[in-house]
């Protein structure tokens, strides 16, 4: 029996010239020992049990990890133990590897063995063709659709502004830019050339900016309100991004980063783990899905600690969308007015664009709305309400069913009760790359993962789930897609949420707030960089501290007096800065500490500016201006800078 083996071994039974007895393979000689162990004759040798290999070292190991491997082998998990070296041989790879399955078991939803089972049934129900949302019919669900050029609109602003000093915020980090070509993490990238701000500095200036105008004061709270999960591959560098800015101003303690582990590939539809093609002592891991932020949340005890607080939201949002705080004000007001549990922030979507989309669905007694994935949509709609599938309303030329951009606001209280009950898990999903139309192997392995926006499949009917409509010049535009990427999605008629494009639409974004309130800014010039046609604004930027609503730049810019030619760029950083005439045909930065207040009169700047020059191909530049597709010459630039509190004019 196994336990008799275990007892052989556990007192060296195996010697030490084994392998002067007969020239054949290691599993042979290993057979022939546990035969031996087993008082049997060679030519009856027995199989070995993966435990038997496992006590065969049986020093090596703790007793968790053996009681761990037991259960793994139990779970059909053997494989792992298989091809191991002879006992004696290879001890450090083999307590490598025991030590890093149970670490897995520690950070993987449910264990090892848990995390196994699941996989089982979902590779099955892959294997099988099933759909998920077999039975479901989708409806329309209750939200609210802004006009960002409304007075509504600027109403909700100024309430949502009051909520945001209620309010936390989570950066759902992505990786390494590595797919955009670049070699930094993502939050490092500037978001635009103009101020050159990165990504990362920009989402603290919002946070600091709200903050201020809600008369939030950091030191009252006692816990982090900002968090940014992280990955291995992220976390110390988003550390030194923020130690080596002095945390972009705000105070330390009010920023948490929580790491997110990886899960074990599968190799096959047995959901076997995955040992390395070069380290038979290794376990191949991928990151399992920005969904395990609810759990590192809830393990983090941050959540708690919000509602002792008195903090009444939490807002996630993705690392490369820098126009998601101009959405944030108003979604937080209609979270407010409509009671929302659960808020999902949307833009207008054609019919089949690959995006997903806010949808209510039904099955009996049972109602969830939550992000349905655009491939998943058009063959439900078939099926169910509509023949046509996924196509356009005809009198709004858009798609009935909101377009997700993976932005969320969730009510603290309710999300504090949920992930208590469910420790932040949410429901996975498998998608193998089959090698063939049998479904039989994988080109590759695969993994269980899991999204953030899958979080209200978990919370019961009774919690209100809605979405906020917006514009997308308001309030998306991520970078995502590598220039090769963009180029391919612009030709087939789509969005390429590109550097460029995601630079670009900043400059868009501001310029149409500008028109909107009467300013003389001249219309955009059509270019092309890395093979993208766009529309070039004036290039005119803000910091937060200047403004952060609508009505914040009426106040301080008079825009009935200000001019703008196309060619021009615009920068303004500071609080105090107010508008009360201006003309610009060049380039202008204008910069001001905190307790100057500066009021520029009339004020006429001429000069060459600055130029985006769209790069040629194979031409010498940065990986920034490679993304983009230009780089920007500074012909000439007016500077106006205080850096002393005071009260200053600027006239011509």
């Amino acid at each position: 029996t196994p336990l008799e083996v275990r007892s052989t071994w556990s007192k060296g039974g195996f010697g030490g010239t084994r392998r002067a007895e007969a020239n054949v393979t290691e599993k042979d000689l290993l057979a022939a020992e546990v035969a031996k162990a087993l008082g049997d004759r060679p030519d009856k040798m027995a199989t070995p049990t993966p435990l038997s290999l496992v006590d065969a070292d049986a020093s090596l190991f703790t007793e968790g990890e053996r009681a761990l491997l037991s259960d793994l082998f139990a779970a059909g998990q053997g494989h792992l133990v298989s091809s191991w070296a002879p006992p004696g041989q290879d001890q450090d790879g083999k307590k490598r590897l025991a030590r890093q399955l149970a670490r897995l078991d520690e950070t993987t939803p449910g264990g090892l063995v848990g995390y196994v089972k699941r996989a089982k049934v979902l590779l099955e129900a892959s294997r099988h063709g099933e759909n998920a949302l077999e039975g479901y019919t989708p409806e329309v669900p209750p939200g609210s659709v802004l006009n960002c050029r409304s007075e509504e609109f600027v109403e909700l602003e100024e309430a949502g502004t009051v909520e945001a000093g209620k309010a936390a915020f989570v950066l759902v980090a992505g990786g390494l830019g590595e797919r955009l070509g670049y070699s930094g993490i993502k939050l490092a990238l500037p978001s635009e050339s103009a101020r050159g701000t990165c990504f990362l500095k920009l989402y603290a200036e919002h946070i600091l900016a709200l903050q201020a105008r809600s008369g939030w004061v950091d030191v009252e709270r006692g816990c982090a309100t900002f968090v940014i999960m992280t990955s291995d591959d992220t976390h110390d560098k988003t550390r030194e991004l923020l130690v080596e800015n002095d945390y972009f101003g705000l105070q330390p303690t009010s920023i948490a980063l929580l790491k997110q582990d990886k899960v074990p590939c599968l190799a096959d539809n047995r959901a076997s783990l995955a040992l390395s093609s070069d380290d038979r002592y290794q376990v191949q891991t991928k990151p399992h899905g920005h969904g395990d932020v609810h759990a590192l949340l809830h393990g983090s005890g941050l959540v708690k600690k919000w509602v002792v607080h008195g903090i009444k939201w939490v807002c996630f949002f993705q690392d490369t969308n820098a126009l998601v705080f101009r959405a944030i004000p108003a979604s937080l007001a209609i979270s407010d007015r409509m009671g929302f549990a659960v808020n999902s922030l949307a833009v207008p979507r054609k019919a089949k664009e690959a995006i997903g989309a806010i949808c209510k669905l039904k099955k009996g007694d049972e109602t969830m709305t939550l992000n349905v994935e655009y491939n998943q949509l058009d063959p439900l709609l078939r099926s169910t309400v509509s023949p046509e599938g996924d196509v356009d309303d005809p009198q709004t030329g858009m798609s009935p069913y909101p377009g997700n951009i993976n932005q969320l606001i969730l009510s603290v209280g309710d999300y504090y009760e949920q992930l208590e009950a469910t420790k932040g898990h949410v429901p996975e999903f498998v998608n193998p790359k089959y090698k063939d139309a049998t479904k039989t192997s994988f080109k590759s392995p695969t993994r269980l993962e899991c999204m953030m926006q899958d979080y209200p499949r978990t919370i019961p009917a009774t919690h209100k789930v809605g979405f906020t409509l917006l514009e997308v010049w308001v309030a998306y535009s991520p970078v995502k897609n590598s220039p090769a990427e963009a180029m391919a999605k612009a030709a087939a008629g789509n969005p390429s949420h590109s550097a460029t494009t995601g630079e670009l639409d900043i400059y868009r974004a501001n310029c149409n707030v500008l028109r909107h309130l009467g300013a003389k800014i001249e219309d955009p010039e059509e270019q092309t960089f890395n093979g993208i046609e766009v529309e070039v604004h004036p290039r005119i930027v803000w910091s937060p501290s200047f403004a952060c609503t609508i009505q914040e730049v009426s106040k301080k810019v008079d825009c009935e007096d200000l001019r703008v030619s196309q060619g021009s760029t615009l920068v303004l950083e500071g609080e105090g800065i107010s508008i009360r005439g201006l003309t610009l045909r060049g380039a202008l930065v204008i910069r001001a500490v905190s307790g100057a207040k500066v009021t520029v009169k009339g004020l006429e700047v001429e000069n060459g500016g600055w130029e985006w020059v769209p790069l040629v191909y194979g031409e010498e530049a940065s990986e920034e201006e490679k993304m983009r597709g230009f780089t920007v010459v500074k012909h000439a630039t007016r500077v106006i800078e205080f850096d002393s509190p005071g009260e200053y004019t600027i006239e011509s």
